[in-house]
Formats: C-alpha cells, sequence, structure tokens
C-alpha cells in the first residue's frame, strides 16, 4: 500500500480530498471500509483518545491491518486530537498512519513547544508517520450542542499559520477557518448548514505550504466543501454525522425487532445506515477525482 503522504499528494493535484471518518466500535468501522470500497476511493480511519481507549488503540490498528489485507483500496489510520505525549507515542508504536497532536487550548507559544516535542517522538519511532498540528479554536465534542460559542468566529491567520509550521515542522496543519466540532440540532434537521472562509483557506494554503485538515466537517454546506478543497484542504473529518446515523438506525432497528435479542440480526442495519452516510460524503470529496477518470 502507497503511503498517506503520497495518496495526500496525488489527490492533491487532482482537485479531491481524503475523507476521514471517526470510529468508535466494529460497526462503524465495517460501515466506513465497506462505502470506500463501494466508491473505490482511499479513507481515512480516525479515532479520537476517547474512542480508542474504548475500542483499544493496539486493537483497533490490528483491526484495520486485517482489513487491508482483505480489500485492494488504501485505508489509512489517525490517531485523532490526542492530548499527550504518551498518547501519541503509543499510536506510533501501534502502527498508526498520522496523529493529530492537539494542544490548541494552550497559548501559542506552549501549543508550539508540545507539539514539536510529540512530532520528534513519533517521527523517532516511524520517519514515515504524518504529524498534525492544530490551532484556534473550534470547540470540542463530535456531539448535538444547543448553541454555539462565539470564540469559533476567531479565525486562525495566515502569518500564525506559518509561524506554527515553521517551528514544529509538523507535516499536516488543522486551521480554524469557519468549522466546528459537532452539529446544531438545526444542522441535524437539515434547516441550517456550517459555512467556511474560504479565502482564508486559501491563504493559510499558501502561507503554510503544507497538507491542510479541516476538522468538524458534519453539518458543512455542500458546496462549501468542494471550494474548500480547491482552495487547499486535503483531510475531511466526519464524526457527528455518523453517529447520528448510528444511533437513529439501531433505534429503528430494535423498535422494529422488539423482540431480537441477536446482535448479527440487530446491527445489520446500522451498518448500513452509517455505510450510506460515508458514501455520500467520499463521492463529494472526491467528485473531481471521479470525473476525471470518467473522461480518462
Amino acid at each position: 500500500m502507497d503511503e498517506l503522504r503520497n495518496v495526500l499528494a496525488r489527490l492533491q493535484q487532482q482537485d479531491a480530498a481524503l475523507g476521514h471518518f471517526n470510529v468508535a466500535d466494529l460497526v462503524l468501522l465495517k460501515a466506513v471500509v465497506a462505502a470506500a470500497v463501494e466508491v473505490a476511493v482511499p479513507v481515512l480511519v480516525g479515532a479520537s483518545e476517547g474512542e480508542r481507549d474504548f475500542l483499544g488503540t493496539y486493537e483497533l490498528a490490528a483491526l484495520v491491518k486485517v482489513m487491508r489485507s482483505e480489500n485492494d483500496i488504501p485505508i489509512f489510520l489517525n490517531a485523532d486530537h490526542t492530548h499527550s505525549l504518551a498518547k501519541a507515542v503509543e499510536a506510533a508504536r501501534a502502527g498508526f498512519d498520522a496523529v493529530v497532536i492537539d494542544f490548541s487550548a494552550l497559548p501559542f507559544d506552549e501549543n508550539v513547544s508540545r507539539t514539536k516535542e510529540a512530532v520528534d517522538a513519533i517521527k523517532a519511532i516511524n520517519p514515515s508517520i504524518l504529524a498534525e498540528g492544530e490551532i484556534g479554536h473550534i470547540g470540542t465534542g463530535s456531539e448535538i450542542h444547543e448553541s454555539v460559542s462565539n470564540e469559533y468566529l476567531n479565525l486562525t491567520t495566515p502569518e500564525e499559520a506559518r509561524q506554527f509550521v515553521d517551528s514544529t515542522a509538523i507535516d499536516v496543519l488543522a486551521p480554524a477557518v469557519g468549522n466546528m466540532h459537532g452539529m446544531l440540532e438545526s444542522m441535524v434537521q437539515g434547516k441550517t448548514k456550517k459555512h467556511l472562509n474560504i479565502e482564508r483557506i486559501a491563504q493559510i494554503k499558501k502561507a503554510a505550504g503544507i497538507f491542510l485538515t479541516l476538522h468538524g466537517g458534519s453539518g458543512t454546506d455542500d458546496e462549501d466543501f468542494v471550494r474548500a478543497i480547491a482552495a487547499g484542504i486535503n483531510i475531511i473529518h466526519i464524526n457527528t454525522e455518523l453517529r447520528v446515523a448510528w444511533r437513529r438506525s439501531l433505534e429503528g432497528s430494535l423498535a422494529s425487532q422488539p423482540d431480537e435479542v441477536v446482535p448479527y440480526r440487530i446491527l445489520p442495519p446500522v451498518v448500513a445506515s452509517v455505510k450510506q452516510v460515508v458514501s455520500s460524503r467520499l463521492k463529494l470529496f472526491n467528485t473531481q477525482l471521479k470525473s476525471h477518470e470518467m473522461h480518462v
């Protein structure tokens, strides 16, 4: 399988982005991989510290390794939102392809020093691992929020991006560009959408000169995704949309089979529902790629 860095470079040349989908159980993982196989594009499986604590860091790495051997598409694994050096090192030793080193809640200078320390540590374990750093406020929690903090309106500046990249030697930058973690209830209902600052993305891309990640992608306007990719976004994170589909389809499956107790009869509709969400997003993120292939 090709390295993650090479896949990102190729997708960037083709005006496509790598879809990143968080998993916390085998149902979600099966759905994400099945969708990527169906759409026939690379995929990045992600797990935050909480998700890794529940599923198991080494267990998830082993599951992904098996799924890679069974499928012909590139399947990569990312340690999402890692807030300690120990957790970053654990993910690198477990064989993850990338680590999101997230000290963005700290003052800028401390974020720089802690991030650089983690970058050096995981690169010593695996020189080809991709290190991602984060600056700016995009909230916390891939869940349903009642309101939005005004802090997410404070966007990352191009100068902050350039300085952070130069000081930390990260491979990927996650800036604040109007995105936020989680979704409002109105977004779940489809009444409202998140909107991104496309101009700021382009400015940060030029200043940083490295791959860019969009966190908190759930609930974002489709056209904004397409424009963000054109402006320089390389990886797009989706989590809350999967969790909503997981919960709703599980409730529906239980309600339709009130006396059923066999998990492998209850859970297939949940896999199918989450797979549908992932497939839709993968097709959107790879619109230009699929269009190019059709004309080759």
